[in-house]
């Protein structure tokens, strides 16, 4: 009886399971590395291959919003911190925390920022938005460039760092854009 129930719980949870993870009608607000949704309504989703199709063509802006190690509050005054440099995608804009679902304060204006530079201005020009796999960050990101900024072809690579890695793709160390 008992293996019965659970067959039926199987039978009755797996198309609820199949269907993936929604997507949040706002920002993923917490719990930022865990499963996410196969969508980002009015973005193109990519894989491997697409992405690495638009890094040799050479016309998508790829913008890294991988989080930034914050400098140790403990530290003795004085001591200098060297903030150590990110490998990720050639040619990438690595726009640190701009994938929270509150941004901290000055952080929506850094994204702004950060993106213009990494357009040349060019609200049309399409950029992917990654992190790695399963991390709400690049999906947060790329739905407040649509959505806030008025970003209008934005591509979500879901695999991110983590994808391109597996590929054995090349990657350069990178630190954060500056102002």
């Amino acid at each position: 009886m008992r293996s019965e129930a659970a067959v039926l719980i199987c039978l009755l949870a797996g198309p609820a399971l199949a269907q993936g993870v929604p997507e949040p009608p706002g920002y993923k607000l917490d719990d930022y590395r865990s499963p996410v949704p196969d969508t980002l309504q009015g973005a193109q989703v990519v894989d491997t291959p697409a992405a690495r199709a638009l890094w040799q063509d050479g016309g998508a802006v790829f913008v890294d919003v991988f989080p930034r190690p914050p400098r140790p509050d403990n530290l003795p005054e004085g001591t200098l911190w060297i903030d150590k440099p990110r490998a990720t995608i050639p040619g990438a804009a690595w726009l640190p925390n701009t994938g929270y679902g509150r941004m901290p304060p000055g952080m929506n204006a850094y994204l702004e920022q950060g993106l213009d530079a990494a357009t040349a201005g060019d609200k049309a020009a399409p950029v992917v938005f990654f992190c790695q796999i399963n991390c709400w960050m690049s999906w947060n990101a790329a739905k407040r460039a649509m959505t806030e900024l008025g970003y209008a072809r934005v591509i979500w690579y879901p695999d991110g760092l983590d994808g391109w890695s597996f590929e054995d793709l090349p990657l350069d160390k990178i630190q954060p854009w500056a102002p």
